[in-house]
């Protein structure tokens, strides 16, 4: 067999053998965490979309947040998105700091209003309790 044959045959087996672990592993995960989970990106993206309409929100604030919604849709990643769990990681850290960047200028109420998600997931996100 080629050398390339054998190589693809071995990415295609570790890609699979990863996603069955990472099924196996969500299955473990509490109720109702995996879908915030899954959702946690798009969500992000639509509370920029959002915030970026709302009147109450300083201009400094909806730069941060349309920086950090271009970064998520970018196909440039400091961490390639094709690597199970950890690659959308530098999304989710600058959609955060973003996010918490723009709550000390945005009414707490804006970003709740704003956020389509789980309101917990938010509070978290900002350091906050309910």
């Amino acid at each position: 067999m080629n050398g390339w044959v054998t190589a693809v045959l071995i990415s295609v087996t570790v890609l699979l053998a990863s996603w069955a672990l990472l099924i196996l592993l969500a299955r473990h995960l509490p109720h109702g965490i995996v879908k915030d989970l899954a959702s946690f990106l798009p969500d992000c993206v639509t509370t920029a979309r959002r915030l970026r309409r709302h009147p109450d929100v300083p201009r400094r604030a909806k730069v941060a947040v349309a920086i950090a919604a271009l970064w998520v849709i970018s196909p440039i990643d400091l961490i390639p998105e094709f690597l199970p769990i950890i690659g959308p990681l530098d999304d989710v850290v600058v959609v955060a700091l973003a996010l918490r960047y723009a709550a000390r200028s945005v009414p707490r109420e804006v970003l709740l209003e704003a956020w389509p998600g789980n309101p917990d997931l938010m509070n978290r996100l900002l350091g906050t309790s309910t």
